[in-house]
């Protein structure tokens, strides 16, 4: 276990030193010659007009900057629409960070991530698959199965597609051609959009669904304090979920699905008065968001499937095995047993009186001697 624990160790570090070079190196990858800003030569224009000035324009992120965008400066009347807007500096700012630091660091990421993965499960393993005992409890109902696919399977349109949106036109541009990829790019843009709102209604479902089985108590310190034992593969006392399982309802389908339903919803429904500023702000967001969103969902996945044996089969077909539900979720397991109210949700269909959660048939009265 040491040595694969040094070995962990010595991989996370090349990687980490591999990332950070990466991410060095192309956070500046926007554009040809990008540091000589700015990129207009009506933005020098501009720059010198201002310079020039006694009373300098509201600057950057400047409450007093005005509703129109992020920095003010702009060719044209501004009137009670946008459309008179020639040039936008407060645009060359958003193509700036998105296509060079944020889309370089996001890329890293979403590169990166994965490749940790895959470094923990050939180091340290999965977790041991315990033994089959034959008999099966009903982990999940079919409605937090149908939630939870629902969910995951618009969750991973979104992603590809988003994916498509933000890189596509450096990777798959290149060898797809302009015609083929301007059909990939379009389907993929009005699959996002389209899909975004049911992903919004699935996430709702999914927190209304899951939430009473996700409050924190003090048995999660515990879990928290061993890692779960993911690397000892030790099995750690835990209730229905875990929580890791809680963190990442919390984290990731709570908060990060707030993040991305808002800011989609401001992004994908433009007339309702958004300003460019808003709608500039609100991608930064939703694209930061939907980094760590999928880097966790990668995380979720494997955990989910490959990293614990038995796991996926608990999402698949709603029941698990008695000796699994015992080593993962041994707390769970015992209100199940002992049929403690409210225990969610109880031994599967067709499970034999005697088994966890089953009360036993008492026996039929003996007969005794008349009276």
């Amino acid at each position: 276990m040491r040595a694969n624990l040094s070995v962990l160790r010595a991989m996370l570090a090349l990687v980490l030193a591999l990332l950070g070079s990466l991410t060095l190196t192309a956070a500046w990858g926007a554009v040809p010659n990008q540091r000589a800003e700015p990129a207009y030569a009506e933005e020098q224009t501009m720059l010198q007009i201002e310079g020039d000035s006694r009373v300098r324009e509201p600057g950057l992120m400047s409450s007093e900057s005005g509703r129109v965008h992020m920095d003010r400066h702009f060719l044209g009347q501004y009137g009670e629409s946008e459309g008179n807007v020639i040039v936008q500096r407060g645009g060359n700012t958003w193509r700036t960070l998105r296509n060079g630091p944020i889309a370089s660091i996001a890329g890293t990421i979403l590169i990166g991530v994965p490749l940790l993965i895959f470094l923990f499960y050939k180091a340290i393993g999965p977790a041991r698959e315990e033994p089959q005992s034959g008999r099966k409890l009903q982990r999940f109902s079919r409605w937090d199965r149908q939630v939870h696919w629902a969910t995951a399977i618009s969750f991973i349109l979104l992603a590809i597609t988003g994916l498509i949106i933000t890189f596509g036109k450096k990777i798959l541009l290149p060898w797809m051609g302009h015609n083929f990829f301007s059909w990939v790019a379009w389907i993929s843009k009005y699959v996002h959009n389209f899909i975004g709102p049911l992903f919004i209604l699935c996430s709702i479902l999914m927190f209304i669904t899951f939430l009473r089985r996700n409050f924190y108590n003090r048995n999660d310190l515990e879990w928290v304090k061993q890692g779960g034992g993911l690397v000892s593969h030790k099995h750690v006392p835990a209730g229905y979920f875990n929580a890791g399982e809680k963190s990442w309802f919390w984290f990731g389908v709570t908060l990060l699905g707030l993040v991305m339903s808002i800011t989609g919803l401001v992004l994908n429904f433009v007339n309702f008065g958004q300003t460019r500023y808003v709608l500039q702000v609100a991608n930064y967001l939703h694209i930061i968001g939907a980094t760590l969103y999928i880097a966790a969902a990668m995380g979720h996945i494997y955990i989910g499937t490959w990293g614990t044996p038995g796991a996926y089969e608990a999402m698949r077909h709603g029941t698990v095995d008695e000796n699994w539900a015992k080593a993962h979720h041994s707390l769970w397991y015992e209100d199940v047993k002992a049929g403690v109210p409210g225990t969610p949700p109880g031994p599967a269909a067709g499970t034999p009186p005697g088994a966890p959660g089953v009360p036993r048939t008492p026996p039929p009265p003996r007969p005794g001697p008349a009276h």
